[in-house]
């Protein structure tokens, strides 16, 4: 029976951001405590499952996962591989499973990813795999260190769970035929904003089905992951990459890949309006849900959840039945404590106008764990099945329902509405705070998308200066 040492080290780091990311904002699992993701919606609970079918015994060392924020304090690395040390030098397991994101930064280490990767193979050389985000900042100490690394293949990341199984019977196939692959990256120099790296559009739709051509004309080609990159990091390896997991040489399939991303890049030089230019064409109110998309204030690019611009713009242009949601614990407690005129939002960037005081009335106070109405969605690879929002109210404004969170929580699921009893699907707009990833939920109830520019650190103008936090 082969012994697989499993462990996960899952955070985007947005390294403009102010401030850092304690170790206290991850979540842990230790040791056999990961075995309780066993069958859900992450990748960790798809390989746990899947190693039951090939007889493989699990060695799970450490799991560690937080929501995309600032710089990581280097205090995480070293605790992370504190638990992860002394289970990999006791040895006695065949190859390692690895469950990473790709685009973590600490303060000393702008690569934690090939730290990682490095500190086990002064350890061991067993083979080495894993699953990686896809919009990785793939560095070449990465390709060099572990033997088949596989990225996310859809954006929205629908697919993570998918891709860690991939991940897995890659690894299945080297302990079976002996056969270990490598690693070899291509990086073209370009740098596209989340708001260009859908797969659904060009140019990743074009790259992706490329990909797949050369995996099924070659069998000597393990796997191709085209990796976004991640635009708000300071890395020397920010940007697209292309991962080839090979046991023959996969030079002229990465060239042409890097060729077709450059005939393609202006088509991921995405730029969003303003948002007073989109409001401004929604007068009258169009018939069904128009979910405007704020790419600046983008939870799931590691933005504070709580930036003002786009409830500005709602209340100037006096819009009605319309819903957005703020990460704001102080201004729940404050309604909790019986005061109706609060200070919210504007606290977590300098870029914001900071904190918009307002009269509200009271609708509901809640808890805001729920439970995720769609488990292939993005925020299911992230957390499993269940999401916690902290403590929650739900406030009226002058037509327009503000639901606000204690936890800033990615909008990718619609449990998050319907758990505090929003209907948002029969309202006129929702506005989300997010760039791709939240098309798994909305694209089936949105009668139009659009997107806009408020301030904030996640611009999709990455010309701009992006120093808040």
């Amino acid at each position: 029976m082969p012994r697989i040492l499993i462990a996960g080290l899952f955070h985007e780091t947005h390294t403009f951001l102010d401030g850092v990311t304690p170790l206290s904002d991850f979540q842990i699992r230790l040791g056999d405590d990961m075995l309780a993701c066993k069958g859900d919606s992450s990748p960790l609970g798809g390989v746990l499952e899947l190693a039951d079918e090939f007889g493989w015994e699990m060695v799970p060392a450490a799991d560690y996962r937080a929501q995309p924020s600032a710089i990581v304090t280097d205090e995480v690395i070293e605790c992370f591989w504190s638990d992860v040390a002394p289970v990999a030098q006791q040895g006695g397991y065949d190859a390692i499973y690895l469950v990473l994101h790709g685009a973590m930064v600490t303060q000393s280490f702008p690569d934690v990813e090939g730290e990682v990767l490095q500190r086990l193979r002064s350890i061991t050389n067993v083979p080495i795999f894993g699953v990686f985000d896809l919009h990785a900042n793939f560095s070449p100490r990465m390709a060099a260190l572990a033997d088949c690394l596989v990225g996310y293949r859809e954006n929205p990341h629908t697919d993570a769970r998918d891709a860690g199984l991939i991940a897995a019977r890659l690894l299945n196939r080297c302990l079976t035929t002996g056969q270990r692959p490598r690693m070899q990256l291509q990086q073209p120099g370009i740098v596209w904003p989340p708001t260009g790296t859908g797969t659904a559009n060009d140019p990743m739709r074009s790259l992706e089905a490329m990909a797949r051509q050369f995996e099924g004309e070659n069998d000597a080609l393990w796997s191709m992951s085209i990796v976004a990159g991640f635009s708000f990091a300071d890395t020397p390896d920010t940007g697209v990459s292309f991962v080839a997991c090979t046991s023959a040489d996969a030079t002229p399939q990465l060239e042409a890949l890097a060729k077709r991303a450059h005939e393609l890049r202006h088509l991921g030089d995405v730029v969003d309006p303003p948002v007073d230019d989109v409001l401004a064409l929604l007068k009258p109110l169009p018939a069904g849900l128009t979910v405007l998309v704020e790419p600046s204030d983008n939870i799931g690019g590691g933005a504070p959840g709580d930036c003002t611009g786009l409830l500005r713009a709602l209340l100037r242009h006096g819009i009605e039945n319309a819903v957005v949601c703020l990460c704001d614990p102080a201004a729940v407690r404050e309604l909790e404590a019986g005061k109706r005129r609060i200070s919210i939002g504007g606290k977590g960037s300098r870029l914001d106008a900071g904190p918009l005081e307002l009269d509200v009335e009271l609708i509901a106070l809640n808890d805001g764990r729920f439970e995720l109405e769609d488990k292939n969605s993005h925020l299911a690879s992230m957390c499993g099945d269940v999401f916690d929002m902290g403590r929650c109210a739900v406030v009226k404004r002058a037509g327009i329902t503000i639901l606000i969170t204690s936890i800033k929580t990615p909008p990718f699921d619609l449990g998050q509405w319907h758990s505090q009893g929003i209907a948002v699907e029969n309202l006129a707009i929702v506005g989300v705070k997010a760039a791709v990833a939240h098309r798994r939920a909305y694209d089936k109830i949105a009668a139009r998308m659009l997107w806009v520019d408020t301030p904030g650190p996640c611009s999709s103008h990455l010309g701009k200066r992006r120093s808040g936090g």
